[in-house]
């Protein structure tokens, strides 16, 4: 049993705010997942510039010096921001390759929590609200973010286990659920050349929408997909760089709810989640359909774009 929240903003005026709603949705989920939480916020963009956040238990002597030691092997001015466990190393655009190559040379410690244009992801063990006041998630602002609270039942309660899990850039998913095919899809997606760093069967989740995206299909399409190719029963939740995106397996057995407004679209695995949203009292609320498709994106008309696989 685990907990998953999201929040897409039609309404940009809300951008300052989305940290802030994100963090109550998520505690709010706290008893279905105390283990472990993270949220992936997809932030303001830096022109010519990708993002890498990185995570140690040992932050002390792993970022000290990190950037200036990163920006010799690519040849380039690296920025580096840090918080707590966590840091966000902004490199140039197309650099991200050989930056994850060197990093693994210069510190070996460190582990990639995500990449891309937009998205950051902070993912810790602990308590929800622990986890939040160590980022100040609350002090956030973005245009969508997911996140989740996990209580672990196959795999170690560490904070590579924990959600959401980044395989391709800007794009994070997080999951509710368990599937059955994850050993052998791994090894089909690495020989595919699709990067995975653990043995959790999310990560392949996140992974097969990634390896079909570089393929060519579009978010919903890779979801469509996931319906055929995914054993087992899940609850997705994902966001791209313009976009967010739910789907349920068949059987439907984890719970979940959307509301929609005029100024945002939200998800939690249960109505309490979403509660303290602005204006949810005049939201339009429903359960989302087994095997369909629901996804939004601020490159389209407002109007959500849904398939019934």
């Amino acid at each position: 049993m685990c907990g998953i929240v999201g929040l897409f903003l039609k309404d940009q005026s809300l951008a300052p705010q989305l940290g802030n709603m994100l963090t109550e949705m998520l505690i709010t989920m706290t008893d279905r997942g105390p283990d472990s939480a993270g949220i992936a916020i997809y932030g303001a963009e830096s022109a010519g510039k990708t993002k890498i956040t990185v995570q140690s238990a040992g932050p002390e002597n792993d970022f000290n010096g990190l950037a200036d030691e990163l920006g010799k092997s690519l040849g380039a001015t690296v920025r580096q921001t840090n918080n707590h466990t966590h840091s966000v190393l902004e490199i140039p655009a197309g650099q991200f390759e050989p930056a994850r190559a060197a990093l693994a040379e210069i510190r070996p410690s460190v582990r990639i929590m995500s990449h891309g244009d937009m998205l950051e992801i902070y993912k810790e063990v602990g308590l929800p609200k622990d986890v939040a006041d160590r980022f100040n998630l609350r002090g956030m602002s973005g245009t969508h973010g997911i996140g989740h609270t996990r209580m672990a039942t196959e795999s170690a309660v560490t904070t590579m286990g924990a959600h959401p899990f980044n395989t391709g850039s800007d794009q994070c998913l997080v999951h509710n659920g368990s599937l059955s095919n994850h050993n052998s899809l791994r090894r089909k997606l690495r020989r595919e050349g699709v990067h995975i760093q653990t043995e959790n069967d999310t990560e392949v989740g996140a992974a097969y929408l990634t390896w079909k995206m570089m393929n060519g299909a579009s978010l919903g399409e890779a979801l469509e997909s996931s319906l055929e190719d995914l054993d087992g029963f899940f609850n997705f939740v994902v966001g791209t760089k313009d976009g967010f995106g739910v789907v349920r397996d068949p059987i439907a057995c984890k719970p979940a709810v959307m509301a929609e407004t005029d100024q945002y679209v939200a998800f939690g695995s249960e109505y309490r989640a979403l509660v303290n949203l602005p204006g949810i009292e005049d939201a339009r609320v429903w359960e989302p359909e087994p095997a369909t498709v629901y996804f939004w994106s601020h490159s389209d008309s407002p109007a959500p774009q849904e398939k019934a696989a």
